[in-house]
């Protein structure tokens, strides 16, 4: 019986608990740094206090000789080898800018040395010890400074790789048009506006932390918070010059990533340590290691100049983008292009054209962080649809469903902007957009609010702002997933997979989608993850790529087992395999008649034909199917304080077939919050020197549970084609919602609009005593 395209479900779909949620509420669930190594020495770090600084001279003597210290490292005692930090599969389109260690400083917290010592106090005294001597260099921390003619050259060694123009500091550039007519010759209506966003940090729960020591084997164990375990094993080689064979990379539980743990940060200075002492090496990172030596989402500066004709067909669409990477270049490329290839497609337009630079500054490093350059692309696009419905005097979410992309559409932006390489042409096979704004106008009472709010009185207003959106489902042609089924005595089955699971519930939902296939419950599901030795290979945590990609792969797995499986069952009860159903832990024939799978298991195992059931699969996806949503935002304004509340906020998202809504619900619930966090609280501050001045949760502000408004996340159903079981991606769509729909909000309350968040009371005061 063909179960791969079954639409009514026993496991799927259904809310099944969290496969770790007991162990991780009890304490039991183990962590990078719940473990007890023998002779772990603590590893240490030094900075550099300057933004840009060439190296002159750097002395350890007297660092080596505190007693306790095992080993202090610089770039004199390690391979030069040149690489991205970012993870992602090779070859990676970002530019080899990095050493493990530096021989130049390129932002306040660049990595200078390393110390391993018996004690924390002996290896910060070390530290304290180490003599540099810098030759101070002119920093430039501005994006459009930076590309200027005789700014400062962040990046002026002749041995890096894949920097399109470094003497203008841009390491990562793209130009895109596609034009049907003269541009805005159709237009009745242009509109050209400017509008920035911010530095922030993804504030993880657990930071940044990493174990390294030697096997019995004399091989090399990383065990590490990580988004992109088999990533991090073959960056890690390439740095050091090892064989890949000789390293394995384990990652036990984590807590959060968000992107920042797809980077390859602490474990090839870790693993450096660990080969120069011989004994077993754990960083883990301050909260202000965390803020300033991390990654951070890219500021952007955007430009979007649209036109529109009287009727609201979209005609032109130009973006600009330039994206500030900071000191280096992980994800230059790519999240500037995410920027572009996940909102241009939302709205049809005639002519078409992007624009991308990604710039070198001395400030912190970004990186990937969830959303991906389509958090800053569409905060520039849906604040611009309503500026543009204004004008055209529409309604903005009519003007909104007068444009978007439909089922059976596709966009020349698709093949167009890959990440890092042309993209794929693609239709859309599943849409609930419609279904989506009508659902998310009904949760929030738009136009019963709108209706009563157009008479307010007193310094408090009320406004209604909405943003609509789509994402990506992994990296069409780029990401592959793999999975491994084994079937055992009783009938239960070990699900083997790279995929990662960050406490987004991954195991669990993978567990589910084999569960489906096999007849079986998820508790006959024993799920092992991430674990280069023992888990076959997977990209990894990242690019909304889990469930459509890894999902995929468990799916065919668990299909190529569920042949074996009823070939065995025929036998048993005397049928056709094509008339063997399985279900409930029972391969049933159509008589009738059925065997328990733990028979099925024996009988392969020990009595006739003996042979192991077991499903092996891979997964490399030729589409990327957006999830699509709707989001509506009510705030009040307090036009004496400038204070933004948000009173209500609802999310309408497609994404498919939520293979558990309330892990779908929890994703985009989390992904909200963060947005409304980054919206009105959180940004990274820097001194005049390009030092951070807000490194600590005291003084760098993001929402809590206590903060949240209240938030609902509705689950708009629909079937790809494509997907395990009709899924497609949820847990990045979220998080770009809240800036334009909070923005167009606030506009809609008291008549300003505000281009460069976080909006903050200061920036409100300031644009309503500019607006009088």
């Amino acid at each position: 019986m063909n179960v791969s395209d079954k639409r009514e479900f026993t496991v799927v779909n259904q809310r099944v608990l969290k496969i770790d949620s007991l162990g991780l509420a009890c304490g039991a669930a183990l962590f990078t740094d719940d473990v007890d190594v023998r002779g772990l020495l603590v590893g240490r770090l030094l900075y550099s206090p300057h933004a840009h600084a060439r190296i002159r001279k750097i002395d350890a003597k007297a660092a080596k000789a505190v007693p306790g210290v095992l080993a202090v490292l610089t770039h004199e005692d390690l391979p030069r080898v040149r690489h991205t930090t970012a993870g992602q599969g090779y070859p990676e389109p970002s530019p080899y800018d990095t050493l493990i260690l530096n021989d130049k400083a390129r932002y306040v917290g660049d990595r200078v040395a390393a110390v391993a010592a018996e004690t924390a106090e002996a290896a910060k005294e070390a530290l304290s010890k180490i003599k540099v001597d810098y030759e101070v260099l002119t920093p430039v921390f501005d994006t459009m400074e930076a590309m200027k003619e005789g700014a400062p050259v962040i990046h002026d060694e002749t041995d890096s790789k894949n920097i399109p123009d470094a003497r203008h500091n841009v390491c990562a550039k793209f130009d895109f048009e596609v034009k049907g007519s003269e541009w805005f010759s159709e237009a009745d209506v242009v509109v050209d506006q400017w509008y920035k966003t911010h530095w922030a940090q993804h504030c993880a729960i657990e930071p940044h932390v990493t174990i390294t020591f030697f096997d019995a084997d004399g091989r090399l164990v990383i065990r590490t918070s990580t988004q992109v375990p088999f990533h991090v094993r073959r960056i890690v080689a390439q740095s050091l010059k090892l064989p890949i064979k000789s390293i394995r990379v384990v990652k036990p539980r984590i807590g959060g990533g968000f992107g920042s743990k797809q980077e390859i940060v602490l474990e090839p200075v870790c693993a450096a340590l660990t080969l120069a002492t011989r004994r077993p090496v754990k960083i883990e990172l301050t909260r202000k290691e965390t803020f300033i030596s991390t990654r951070t989402r890219h500021p952007a500066v955007l430009r979007i100049k649209s036109g529109a004709r009287r009727d609201g067909a979209i005609t032109d669409a130009h973006m600009e983008i330039y994206c500030d990477n900071g000191a280096y270049g992980p994800h230059s490329l790519t999240v500037m292009m995410c920027a572009g290839s996940h909102t241009l497609p939302m709205y049809q337009a005639g002519n078409t054209r992007f624009i991308g630079r990604t710039v070198y500054t001395n400030l912190p490093v970004a990186g990937a962080y969830r959303g991906y350059g389509a958090t800053q692309g569409f905060f520039a696009w849906e604040s611009q649809m309503d500026l543009m419905a204004e004008k055209l005097g529409m309604d903005p979410v009519e003007f909104r469903r007068k444009n978007y992309i439909r089922l059976g559409e596709g966009s020349p932006v698709f093949k167009a902007m890959g990440e890092g390489r042309e993209g794929v042409e693609q239709k859309i096979a599943s849409c609930g957009m419609d279904a989506c704004f009508d659902k998310g106008l009904s949760a929030i009472g738009w136009r019963e609010k709108k209706e009563r709010y157009k008479s307010q009185a007193g310094p408090k207003r009320r406004g209604l702002g909405c943003a609509g959106l789509m994402q990506g489902s992994g990296i069409p042609e780029v990401d592959m997933a793999s999975a491994s089924l084994k079937m055992n005595e009783d009938g239960s089955f070990n699900l083997h997979m790279g995929a990662t699971d960050l406490g987004t519930g991954s195991d669990t939902i993978l567990a589910q989608i084999a569960a489906e296939v096999l007849g079986v419950g998820v508790q006959d599901i024993i799920v092992l993850s991430s674990d280069t030795d023992l888990t076959p290979f997977d990209v990894g945590a990242y690019a909304s790529s889990t469930t459509f990609i890894s999902g995929n792969a468990v799916k065919k797995a668990a299909l190529h087992a569920r042949e074996q499986i009823v070939k065995v069952a025929a036998k048993i009860l005397d049928a056709k395999a094509e008339d063997i159903d399985l279900k409930d832990g029972k391969a049933v024939a159509k008589s009738g008649r059925s065997c328990a799978l733990s028979e099925v298991a024996n009988t392969a195992l020990y009595y006739h034909d003996q042979h192991q059931i077991m499903g092996v699969a891979s997964h490399y996806a030729r589409t990327s199917p957006p999830p699509f949503a709707a989001h509506f935002a009510e705030v009040e304004v307090d036009t004496e304080t400038g204070q933004v509340t948000v009173l209500d906020y609802v999310a309408a998202v497609d994404c498919g077939t939520a293979i558990n809504p309330t892990l779908a619900e929890g994703q985009n619930d989390g992904a909200v919050l963060n947005g409304i966090s980054y919206a009105l609280a959180e940004e990274m501050a820097f001194s005049p020197s390009g030092a951070m001045t807000n490194a600590s949760f005291r003084d760098y502000k993001i929402f809590s549970t206590a903060d949240a408004p209240p938030l609902k996340t509705i689950l708009v159903p629909t079937y790809e084609p494509n997907g395990p079981f009709g899924a497609k991606s949820v847990s990045e769509i979220g998080i770009n919602g809240p800036l334009p729909a909070i923005a167009n909000a606030i506009y809609d309350a008291v008549g300003v609009r505000l281009f460069a968040p976080p909006f903050t009371p200061d920036k409100v005061l300031k644009a309503l005593k500019e607006k009088r």
